[in-house]
């Protein structure tokens, strides 16, 4: 039987009307005037003036109101060196509001691109006729100045491939309510030690000795800038606190309103360690040995210089956790998360080289110590680089990846490979040919000759691509499955019988 790919004529075109309402802040001195200018206004000027804000921007977001509100709040410190209380007559609502309104923009999150798409099945597979599902679709979303998120689609898939989009919602929200990380000062200790990657293990209580048993993030920067203004630091306790730093920064927990379709939800970079782009998340549905569902994504966060892998943790796209993956093995980019456990532990792909994959495992998902080399370059498309196009896929015959290649002209290309379930070190076959090369009207784009995934799924028998175009748009294909692992099982044959 042979491999049959067909391209289906759905596509996520990126949409640059879908817009987040976003704090905006100038300097201390324009902020100042714009503070003094709207208390100056009487209580008409006030309510005319917010009105007409209103009419512009009501029925572009979800409680734009409370949006300007919060944004008021972020000015504290302003009103303490201006001597203004925030709480006396003259701050009603709408002078709060109005205030706000002027450190408030839209930001359009998908005015650049809509690509790398990643699929999961749905949690709820209610009201569904015989033969679909329901599958939660993931985006990177990339808007001005190249700073990417995360988006989503729920879509179904009929019997025969074909996908039925819900209504995509225009009232987009960011999470309702951000909650930083509470640390316990020993296991905090304990999670630094785990992964600080430097021989000189000088403890870190010249800091958290100013701390409770229990401190937050912010608690935390006042120990470190009081330590820092009070001592000369050596390099390695500088080193120290910087980590430090770091593994506080990446814990952060989003709760996103009952109310809000998952098309209007928004997973927008939050910590400092991710503030230029949070990219190529790849979800996995997640088995525990008891039967417990967890989803999980996998991405890299970018800060405007470095690169850090991170996980997201979620069960119901609601209620989100975000996780540091720390370790050696913690770097570059291209971590995918096996859907269950391998004789007990957590199983990773990764190419920590850049050009190679690896297999890692794991008793602790967000600590990756050691990984093994499983995969190199082989055939002309793939030799600047291979990688996983997303977490594994448990079929009868074995672990089925689907991979990127890199080869000349930065083309990339998609390809396959099998794997043993009980051995997943073991490569029982791969393709020699590209599975989804671009073609004439993939490869124009953001940057041409890139077809690209980040996650694939079963159904009725086919294997459901999803695909980025070019980092400009996204679209999917179908590929026959029986035809698919019979290549990949005869390709591993062929190669032994060469002489």
């Amino acid at each position: 039987m042979q491999v049959t790919v067909t391209r289906k004529d759905s596509k996520f075109l990126p949409d640059p009307s879908r817009v987040i309402a976003r704090f905006l802040y100038t300097t201390d001195e324009r902020s100042k005037d714009i503070i003094l200018s709207v208390m100056a206004m009487s209580d008409n000027e006030v309510n005319i003036a917010l009105s007409q804000v209103l009419r512009g921007y009501a029925r572009r977001h979800r409680n734009i109101s409370l949006i300007f509100e919060a944004h008021f709040y972020k000015l504290n410190n302003l009103f303490k060196e201006l001597n203004i209380k925030n709480n006396n007559n003259n701050n009603n609502k709408a002078r709060k509001a109005l205030i706000g309104s002027y450190f408030t923009m839209e930001y359009s999150i998908e005015s650049a691109a809509f690509f790398n798409p990643s699929v999961v099945e749905d949690p709820d597979q209610s009201e569904l006729g015989p033969d679909e599902k329901r599958v939660i679709f993931s985006f990177r979303a990339t808007g001005e100045g190249h700073i990417s998120s995360i988006v989503f689609r729920s879509v179904v898939i009929d019997k025969n491939c074909n996908l039925i989009i819900e209504p995509v919602g225009k009232m987009l929200a960011e999470a309702e309510r951000i909650k930083r990380h509470i640390y316990n000062k020993k296991s905090f200790i304990k999670k630094l030690d785990e992964m600080r990657d430097f021989d000189n293990k000088i403890s870190p209580v010249f800091v958290l000795e100013k701390l409770g048993d229990s401190f937050t993030y912010g608690e935390l920067k006042r120990a470190v800038e009081e330590t820092r203004k009070a001592h000369d630091l050596t390099p390695n306790k500088e080193s120290i606190i910087n980590q430090m730093m770091w593994l506080a920064k990446s814990h952060y927990e989003l709760d996103f309103s009952l109310d809000s379709a998952i098309s209007e939800r928004v997973i927008f970079p939050t910590s400092e360690t991710e503030k230029n782009g949070i990219e190529d998340a790849r979800f996995v549905r997640f088995t525990e040995d008891n039967g417990e569902v967890t989803y999980y994504a996998t991405y890299t966060a970018y800060d405007g210089s470095t690169i850090l892998p991170k996980l997201l943790e979620t069960k119901n796209f609601y209620h989100f956790k975000a996780l540091p993956i720390h370790g050696e093995i913690a770097r570059n980019k291209g971590m995918a998360l096996f859907p269950r456990k391998i004789k007990g532990k957590y199983a990773m792909l990764c190419r920590i080289d850049g050009v190679n994959n690896y297999i890692a495992y794991s008793d602790k998902i967000n600590i990756w110590r050691e990984a093994r080399l499983i995969q190199q370059p082989k055939y002309p498309w793939e030799l600047v680089q291979i990688g996983n196009c997303g977490s594994p896929i448990e079929t009868k015959e074995g672990w089925l990846v689907i991979t990127h290649g890199v080869g000349p002209m930065r083309e990339y290309v998609l390809g396959a490979s099998l794997y043993d379930l009980d051995d997943p070190e073991k490569e029982i076959g791969r393709l020699k040919t590209p599975l989804l090369a671009p073609n004439n009207e993939e490869r124009e784009g953001y940057v041409p000759n890139v077809v690209y995934s980040c996650g694939s799924i079963i159904h009725n028998g086919n294997l459901i691509v999803p695909y980025g175009m070019s980092d400009y748009a996204s679209t999917y294909a179908s590929v026959n499955l029986l035809g698919l692992l019979e290549e990949l099982k005869n390709s591993k044959q062929l190669q032994v019988q060469r002489p």
